[in-house]
């Protein structure tokens, strides 16, 4: 089961690695296939360094702890995709859906499930082991 989760976890990491640099080369098509147009190089400029920072941050605390069996490490990205998610559910409550507003949530929903459960079985480290 560790071997399956660590897998699934370091998959999901080069998915969103692979996010983390279609927003930093290309944030006018990456943000377009999320509904974002920028306006103007500050647009662009917001597109391409929250975006790559988001997923890139989720992608190497993924890919490391999974790769390091520190599940410690997972708690990061668990964060930013619940946070996401916590926000899409105020947004559908508040704003309604609009078309194909649930695969993101689905795409977060499950990094949360999976990062919480290989937050669950995978070991955790002390600082002692850390730093060794």
């Amino acid at each position: 089961m560790r071997l399956i989760l660590t897998a699934l976890i370091f998959l999901a990491g080069l998915f969103d690695l692979f996010l983390a640099f279609s927003f930093l080369f290309d944030p006018t098509n990456s943000g377009g296939s999320f509904g974002l147009t920028p306006q103007g190089l500050a647009g662009l400029a917001v597109l391409r360094a929250d975006f790559t920072a988001f997923f890139g941050v989720a992608a190497v605390c993924m890919m490391w702890g999974a790769w390091r069996r520190n599940a410690d490490l997972l708690l990061v990205p668990a964060l930013l995709f619940g946070t996401a998610l916590t926000v899409r559910c105020f947004s559908l409550a508040k704003d309604g859906a609009a078309p194909g507003f649930l695969v993101p949530m689905a795409v977060e929903a499950f990094h949360v499930v999976l990062l919480l459960a290989a937050w669950r079985l995978l070991p955790h480290h002390t600082i002692e082991q850390i730093t060794e």
